[in-house]
């Protein structure tokens, strides 16, 4: 138990570290993505010292230390203070964290059921937050669930554990990686819910689109409750033998590589099949441990001290393969190579290891019934999806309205200037709108913290979406509405030589009376330091073809400015700039607006006032909003 929750608390650091590395230590994008790399692995690198100091202090007094700084650095994140404080406090925490795994491994030979039971709490609990804090509840049970998760946690560490036993040092390997595949996929209350979105959502996109959208679940994360309860029946069930230990490798291969595939109608099969996948590795690979591992020399099989530091070692470098993966597979939507790989290749590491360990002849006994445990934390997963999911309502208000206000509005994936999360700012920047574009829009990447941004930002408004990836299932553009909304098509757009994939989302809002409006949202990524001309082109005509003489609003971070070719290419087809009464209006950065890049267009039919810019922090960019005045029918 003591386990499991330093688990969950390590994990909670992570997500305000890993994001903190790109929004504060410096901007993705624009910070070379090498050098947002290097920071983040070197604290990993620093890491390999802990068992050292281990082996010179003592097991006990570096685990109690090492949790009480842990603790305090997770109370302290909990605040958001922002800015360097908040990274400096996420990176003491990381630190406190990785020399509390050393130790802990140093003093346990069997990790596998705290780490899997770690693993299913760490989900629950995010589930319950709502993947950050209810909009129902506030932000009071983030600090009770962290303040308890705490405080259990430094009681269990102040009682003396009993003797490790021999062997466990494959285990512990694997902690890093069967952290990172359940944060990236297997266990995110966040994919989940999207992967529910593209299969059961309330809209259907069009049959001939490449990619396909996702809209508001019906279901919500619920899914995420299956795959909590069969990771942890596997995980704690006992291991199969002969044909059968092959089950668990090949359904977590299955699984990484439909997460591989970037798909998002593929995205529920691979959170099932990598959760009972990763969790039967994890139970394979735990079947040995407590057993001598054979030795060259006579004796150094059973020398306790011998064995201690190899699985101190042998956690921290799993924590270095989670680091190193983790910087590979989000890096390369900065410099283009591609990532499907690493996903594939952590499974691959995983199942080998688990592959290679040999089941002893009696396999260690599991401190936890794994039918009750599995079954308690799926109903638990439940009930908190149930009681976190918020249902949103689109109504026709009676009848077509005269006016509708329209924002558009680049939100980098949830973070203000000061390297906070705060949906509550993004809402209030966007209060009043009755359509809302969306750019930047991350529905659960790790990196980020696997926060559902878009599912939070929709409960604050009351405004049901329609989101379409761009650089894969989980990141992409995004449309909401006070009305209904129909007919949603997208298109990925051409690459030109940018790593960060690029789309056009076509939807059309219904007022009602025969009265609709065409809305195309899109964020243009050309190449630094080009001009998105070809993407700008592109959005442009299939704008046009998709409002087919509806009056149509183009909306997003289109990274142009008037006066260049891209800008040209939207008047070009006959549009309207419907922010030109308010030019000069710079948008980006923030804090010192310099580019005017959020741009609306709009079809001249459809009249144009009160175009402004609203300032803040909220985000890198600033919204754009204009009211516009609708045709009759």
């Amino acid at each position: 138990m003591t386990l499991a929750l330093g688990v969950v608390l390590l994990v909670d650091v992570l997500r305000v570290f890993l994001p903190a590395v790109i929004t504060i230590f410096g901007q993705a994008a624009s910070t070379p993505a090498e050098l947002l790399g290097a920071f983040a692995l070197g604290w990993f690198v620093l890491a390999l010292a802990a068992p050292a100091l281990v082996r010179w202090v003592g097991v006990r007094p570096v685990a109690l230390v090492a949790a009480v700084l842990l603790v305090v650095a997770r109370l302290a994140v909990n605040g958001q203070p922002g800015g360097l404080l908040q990274l400096w406090l996420a990176t003491a925490g990381l630190l406190a964290g990785l020399a509390w795994l050393a130790a802990a491994a140093a003093g346990t030979a069997r990790p596998v059921p705290g780490i899997a039971l770690g693993s299913a709490v760490g989900a629950i609990t995010h589930t319950v937050l709502d993947t950050y804090r209810s909009e129902s509840f506030g932000s009071w049970p983030a600090w009770v669930v962290a303040g308890l998760v705490g405080a259990l946690f430094l009681t269990g560490q102040a009682r003396s554990a009993p003797p490790a036993g021999p062997g466990g040092a494959r285990s512990w390997l694997l902690a890093g990686p069967a952290l990172l595949l359940a944060g990236l996929v297997a266990l995110s209350p966040a994919v989940a819910r999207t992967a529910m979105s593209y299969q059961f959502g309330l809209l259907r996109s069009d049959p001939a689109d490449e990619v396909g959208v996702a809209t508001v679940p019906l279901f919500g994360p619920a899914p995420l409750a299956l795959a909590v309860g069969g990771f942890l029946l596997a995980a704690l069930a006992a291991p199969r033998r002969g044909a059968w230990r092959w089950l668990g490798p090949a359904a977590l291969l299955c699984g990484a590589v439909l997460f591989a595939v970037k798909r998002g109608e593929l995205l529920l099969p691979a959170v099932l099949l990598t959760a009972v996948g990763l969790g039967a590795c994890l139970g394979t690979a735990g079947a040995a441990a407590g057993q001598a591992t054979p030795a060259v020399h006579p004796g150094a099989a059973d020398d306790p001290a011998r064995a201690a530091r190899r699985r101190g070692y042998a956690v921290v470098a799993g924590m270095l393969v989670f680091a190193v993966a983790a910087v590979a597979y989000y890096a390369a939507y900065d410099l283009g190579y591609p990532n499907a790989w690493v996903p594939v290749a952590v499974a691959v590491l995983v199942a080998a290891v688990a592959l290679a360990t040999r089941p002893a002849p009696t396999p260690p006994r599991s401190p936890l019934p794994p039918v009750w445990t599995a079954a308690s934390a799926a109903v638990l997963t439940l009930l908190a999806a149930i009681a976190s999911d918020e249902l949103l309502s689109a109504t026709n208000r009676d009848g077509p309205p005269g006016t509708v206000r329209v924002v558009a509005y680049n939100v980098r994936m949830g973070f203000g200037m000061d390297g906070r999360f705060d949906p509550d700012a993004l809402a209030r920047a966007a209060a009043g709108a009755d359509v809302v574009a969306l750019s930047e829009v991350d529905r659960g990447w790790l990196l980020n913290g696997g926060h559902d941004t878009l599912d939070l930002l929709a409960e604050r408004l009351d405004m049901p979406y329609v989101f379409a990836p761009a650089a894969d299932p989980l990141w992409g553009d995004a449309v909401l509405s006070r009305w209904p909304l129909d007919a949603a098509r997208t298109r990925p757009l051409p690459a030109v030589g940018a790593p960060t994939g690029a789309q056009a989302l076509g939807i059309t809002v219904d007022f009602g009376a025969g009265v609709r409006l065409a809305v195309v949202a899109t964020h243009l990524q050309p190449p630094p330091g080009e001009d998105p001309v070809v993407q700008a082109r592109a959005v442009a005509d299939f704008a046009v073809r998709y409002a087919a003489g509806r009056p149509l609003v183009v909306a997003g971070d289109l990274n142009t400015e008037p006066g260049d070719p891209a800008f040209a290419e939207f008047t070009r087809v006959g549009l309207v700039d419907a922010l030109a009464a308010a030019r000069p209006l710079p948008t980006s950065p923030a804090d010192d607006p310099r580019q005017q890049i959020d741009h609306i267009f709009v079809t001249p039919d459809l009249a144009a006032t009160d175009p402004a810019a609203p300032p803040g922090t909220a985000s890198d960019h600033l919204p754009v909003r204009v009211t516009l005045t609708l045709p009759p029918a």
